[in-house]
């Protein structure tokens, strides 16, 4: 049984569910390398458990016989330094788990402290947002 059947069950009638998460294939990220970014997002999605379960929302509450069900994205965009330890960590990651070489970690990752430097920097983050209704 999923998790949505479970849900299905303990709703009261016309009880309402909410899903919320992320799709790790999706990451948008401005590069000057974007072969490279394309191997370093999918080898970050790689490592987890369920990296496009977000993308599969509307389908699972279909299936577990939820009606109602609606599904909106939600964009978080990232222009300033805060987010670069975590792009360079995802590049780190990949080095890590053999995606990527050494110094093809330290292209991007340099690539990217420059962009933070000058103001350039672009990460966008969809969060999908699920909801529907038991019979």
């Amino acid at each position: 049984m999923s998790s949505s059947e479970a849900c299905a069950r303990v709703l009261a009638p016309g009880g309402r569910i909410v899903l919320l998460g992320q799709d790790w294939d999706t990451f948008v990220i401005d590069s000057d390398h974007p072969e490279l970014t394309r191997t370093i997002v999918r080898s970050r999605a790689d490592m987890v458990a369920s990296p496009r379960a977000a993308r599969r929302y509307r389908n699972v509450l279909i299936d577990a016989g939820f009606t109602d069900v609606r599904v909106e994205v939600h964009t978080g965009v990232f222009s300033d330094a805060a987010m670069l330890p975590m792009l360079t960590g995802i590049a780190e990651a990949a080095f890590s788990a053999g995606a990527i070489s050494w110094e093809e970690r330290d292209i991007w990752a340099e690539d990217q402290k420059e962009r933070a430097g000058q103001g350039r920097m672009f990460l966008a983050l969809p969060l999908f947002l699920a909801a529907a209704r038991r019979r």
